[in-house]
């Protein structure tokens, strides 16, 4: 049978699809069984079975147990591996000159092993299952990559580092990251490829591996645009890089880190047009906005904010200092790092490695005369002292602890040795925070399955705030929200006064559930239970409150 009936009669391609491919063959050239791929006639996992019809040769399904004892051959080890990895032919270490491959008639590689004085025999698999044996390679010669570059390979991947593939390559991954208003772009090995990952709304979206002959090329150009060392592979490195992409002017904050099987690179997307410093873009509810506003117009006192990394306590921090920044007062802040730039407020970098730390940092701050100051996080117990006798001497403190509620900031506090009463005359409130991400409103429907949530208590929350209305909404995905369901993100708060009840609880084990309890009474909320008011207002949905509170 030839290759035409071999398509029609066994693989049903249609006869008129079959004359479609062979004109444009005649005119054109190319070969019949890729142009009818291309024309959605013929799937490509069919090809294995066309080529070891049309070439009487092995076809090989199952290939798990060959992948998880393979090692290169000795034989194949003068040859251009890469090469015939990239195009998807294995050298089999069972025979010599034997090759698996999803292509056999791939011209350049039949061309090459000629060179090569080889006349190769092949077995047939599948193009995943390529891959596989491609991933198994990589991991072993991954761990020759660690070492320090001799100066050949560093010119060389310099060179690779700003040829037009590679540039147009990294060019097109952060122009990717700015269309979906990403925050990180990832970067990292796994089983010897390299997988790129956004941060969209605080979710990683896999975008697929990058690939195998741009992969080094892509890290070095990386390191080369934020003054890094090309050919240091062994020590975490970070760097910057200031470029702009579709009419966005970016601060990229790079980090890499050497792991065991090759560098995680990421890169922070810090866009100049990206934040608005004002409270309604917080989506902060109305109840808690005019708490807080109340608590900005203190002249002392500290204003603390909880919550993981990743949870916008720098964002809200930078937004009660725009909402409170005018000519009449005087804002410091102290950073590690500073990441956007205010006007008007004199922001100050940290530098451990220098010994100019938080606590040495604030000493000097205080100094300067400020009537606000802004702390990026309370590390220690110097910090923390430091920061609440300077608001018992006049000054308004915002600051950060790691948390996973507000009441457990004063505990974390005590673990720090800062004796209670500094607390109770220090703190004015503290405000655990996350963030969630909003429904699409182009595409969000009506959630109809409402009782697999009846365990959450939501008409009583609902009653208790007055909510007659309820717009509960599931994500559904579009165009416009790159098909998630989400686009954007809010905060949702734990507002915790300290009133004279909170100042009266001895700070021990007991004060955790009685700082909570009274919290609910005077008519504050949980996180979860302001996250359970969004959703009820069809901003954002049940599942995602539940995935950032749980």
């Amino acid at each position: 049978m030839n290759i035409n009936q071999i398509l029609e009669e066994e693989l049903e391609v249609s006869r008129q699809d079959l004359e479609k491919a062979n004109s444009y063959q005649n005119k054109f050239g190319g070969r019949l069984e890729k142009l009818l791929v291309n024309m959605g006639s013929l799937s490509e996992d069919r090809l294995p079975y066309l080529y070891s019809k049309i070439m009487n040769v092995q076809h090989i399904d199952a290939v798990d147990d060959l992948v998880e004892q393979y090692e290169l051959p000795v034989w194949a080890k003068s040859l251009d591996v890469d090469f015939l990895v990239e195009n998807h032919w294995i050298p089999d270490g069972r025979v010599e000159h034997q090759f698996l491959t999803c292509d056999p008639l791939d011209w350049d590689i039949n061309q090459y092993l000629m060179q090569q004085k080889i006349a190769p025999s092949v077995k047939v698999i599948s193009k995943e299952d390529s891959e596989k044996f491609a991933s198994r390679i990589g991991a072993e010669n991954s761990d020759e990559e660690l070492g320090q570059l001799n100066d050949i390979e560093e010119d060389r991947l310099r060179e690779l580092a700003t040829e037009a593939p590679t540039v147009n390559l990294l060019n097109s991954l952060i122009a990717k990251g700015v269309k979906w208003r990403a925050s990180d772009l990832h970067i990292e090995p796994v089983a010897g490829r390299f997988r790129v990952r956004y941060r969209v709304d605080g979710v990683l979206k896999d975008e697929g591996l990058l690939p195998s002959a741009l992969s080094l090329p892509i890290i070095s150009r990386i390191k080369i645009l934020s003054n890094m060392d090309i050919a240091e592979k062994r020590r975490p490195q970070d760097g910057k890089i200031e470029t702009k992409s579709a009419n966005v002017e970016l601060d990229i904050r790079v980090s890499i880190l050497p792991l065991s099987k090759g560098e995680s690179v990421v890169l922070r997307f810090l866009r100049k047009d990206s934040i608005s410093y004002d409270m309604a873009s917080l989506g902060i509810s109305s109840d808690i906005e005019q708490k807080i506003l109340q608590d900005l117009k203190s002249t002392a006192g500290v204003i603390l904010l909880t919550g993981p990394t990743g949870s916008g306590k720098t964002t809200s921090l930078y937004t009660f200092l725009n909402e409170l920044n005018n000519d009449e007062v005087k804002i410091i802040t102290l950073e590690d790092p500073v990441e956007y730039q205010l006007p008007g407020i004199n922001q100050v970098q940290v530098n451990s490695e220098i010994g100019f730390d938080f606590a040495s940092g604030l000493r000097s701050i205080v100094r300067q005369d400020p009537d606000i100051i802004m702390l990026g996080e309370i590390r220690d117990q110097e910090t923390a002292r430091i920061a609440m006798q300077s608001a018992l001497t006049g000054h308004l403190v915002f600051s950060t602890v790691h948390t996973n509620d507000a009441p457990s900031a004063y505990t974390r506090l005590v673990d720090l040795e800062v004796e209670e009463f500094l607390l109770n005359a220090a703190i004015i409130a503290v405000i655990a925070q996350r963030l969630v991400r909003r429904v699409c409103p182009e595409c969000c429907q009506e959630e109809q399955h409402m009782e697999r949530h009846d365990n959450l208590d939501i008409d009583q929350l609902l009653s208790r705030y007055d909510l007659a209305e309820r717009n509960f909404v599931k994500p559904v995905g579009c165009e416009s929200c790159s098909h998630t369901g989400y686009k954007g993100r809010m905060s949702i708060l734990e507002y915790l006064p300290c009133d004279e009840t909170i100042r009266a609880l001895k700070k021990d084990s007991h004060f955790l559930p009685e700082a909570k309890k009274h919290n609910v009474s005077i008519g504050n909320r949980t996180l979860l239970e302001d996250g359970l008011l969004k959703a009820a207002q069809g901003l954002t949905t049940i599942d995602e409150v539940l995935r950032v509170c749980s």
